[in-house]
Formats: C-alpha cells, sequence, structure tokens
C-alpha cells in the first residue's frame, strides 16, 4: 500500500463503514486506494462496500503477484482477464473480463511499457501456493501469467457494479522456486503459533524469510 501511494500526490483518509480509504486528486481525477487485506473473501467484502457508496470509472487490482510466466522479481505483470481456482476446480468456465473506455486509456500506456508476454490471464486462488511443482501445474491448466489470492473476487464484483476491471500487480516470487514456508499456517486463526515455530525450529526458513522480505518492502522515496 505505501508503494502504491508513493505513485500519487498526497491525499486525505476517508472512512467508509470501517474500511480505511487514501484518497486522492490528479488533475479532474480523483483515485480511491483500499486496502483489502489478503484473500478471497476479504477482497469480495472490500469492493462490495466500494462500489455500492460510489460510482467508479476502473477498478484495478494491484499488490504481488506469482509469476506463472519467465519473469524478474519486481518486474510487472498485467491481467486483462482472470480466472478463480479452488481445490482442484477452475472457475468461473469463462474468465472474467470488464472492458470499458478508462481500461482502454489505460492499456495504451500499460502496452508501451510491459512486453507483450507479461499481458494476459491470471488465476486467483484461496491460499497460497509455494511450491514450483504446484506452481507450474497452475501455469499449464489455467494458461495464467499469475496467480494471486483477490483479483477474482474483485473482478466478481466489478462485472456485477459493471466498472471496467484490470490487474496490475509486481512479482514477488517465480515460477521455479519455493517458498521458505508454508505462509497457509499464517491464515489459519491459530496458525501462527505453528508458523513461528516452524521458523524457529528450521534456520533454512529464518534465512529464506529474511531474503524474501527484502523483496516486498516498499521502496525508499529519495
Amino acid at each position: 500500500m505505501s508503494a502504491v501511494q508513493a505513485a500519487f500526490p498526497p491525499g486525505v483518509e476517508q472512512c467508509l463503514d470501517g474500511l480505511s480509504i487514501h484518497v486522492c486528486s490528479v488533475g479532474n481525477r480523483e483515485y480511491w486506494l483500499a486496502q483489502t487485506g489478503m484473500g478471497l473473501e476479504k477482497a469480495r467484502r472490500c469492493a462490495t462496500q466500494l462500489v455500492g457508496s460510489q460510482s467508479f470509472d476502473l477498478m484495478v487490482s494491484t499488490g504481488f503477484t506469482c509469476a506463472l510466466v519467465d519473469a524478474d522479481i519486481g518486474a510487472v505483470l498485467v491481467g486483462l482477464e482472470v480466472v478463480q481456482r479452488t481445490g482442484l476446480c477452475i472457475e468461473p468456465l469463462q474468465p472474467l473480463a470488464i472492458p470499458g473506455n478508462e481500461r482502454n486509456l489505460a492499456l495504451m500506456f500499460i502496452e508501451a511499457m510491459v512486453p507483450s508476454e507479461h499481458i494476459g490471464r491470471f488465476v486467483s486462488t484461496d491460499r497460497v501456493v509455494g511450491s514450483a511443482r504446484e506452481k507450474r501445474e497452475f501455469a499449464q491448466s489455467t494458461e495464467a501469467i499469475g496467480l494471486d489470492m483477490e483479483s477474482s473476487a474483485l473482478a466478481v464484483e466489478a462485472q456485477r457494479a459493471q466498472v471496467p476491471f484490470l490487474i496490475i500487480r509486481s512479482v514477488s516470487d517465480l515460477l521455479d522456486e519455493d517458498l521458505p514456508l508454508d505462509f497457509n499456517l499464517f491464515l489459519r486463526p491459530t496458525g501462527w503459533l505453528k508458523g513461528i515455530g516452524t521458523v524457529l525450529a528450521a534456520p533454512s526458513c529464518s534465512g529464506g524469510l529474511v531474503g524474501f522480505s527484502g523483496r516486498v518492502q516498499p521502496p525508499r522515496k529519495p
């Protein structure tokens, strides 16, 4: 969130039914930045609150993504459509893609900066996919270039509200690498103790986490 806010001029903080919104203006355009939290359900609730209270010309899902194609850490991947996969099912069968004028305008700039092989389909799931083997399986079964845990839920709400939708995310982990820890432990109510215990019991996890955390820190302002 800090990295995204750094790209905009200073704004003001507002509260929408308990949801914190950072609102800023550029020329005659107003931008609302909201942090959904991790996972499909949190993203859905956040999007429902936003599109239920205000009309928007474009919704953008941003944050981090697992690369399902060859890419470097920090590379930008852009999603024009998204499918959802939970368990062994890929749903919906038809990828969600919500077009619109603001989306087309954004794509004009994106296509001039992002390689064509980094623009395509995303897949969203309900858990952290950490092994290289499973990442490759996701890539093959969905033909997606990036994987996250929020975009499909945001796209569903955008479609219901008829708001154009786009995904712009930065690569945090690569297709052929294993994450240093099963981060799904931390998604469960009682998982924090197990997660911390795993880190303390395995020095290799600690070293891997230090390296991984360095990738996802927001850039320092000059």
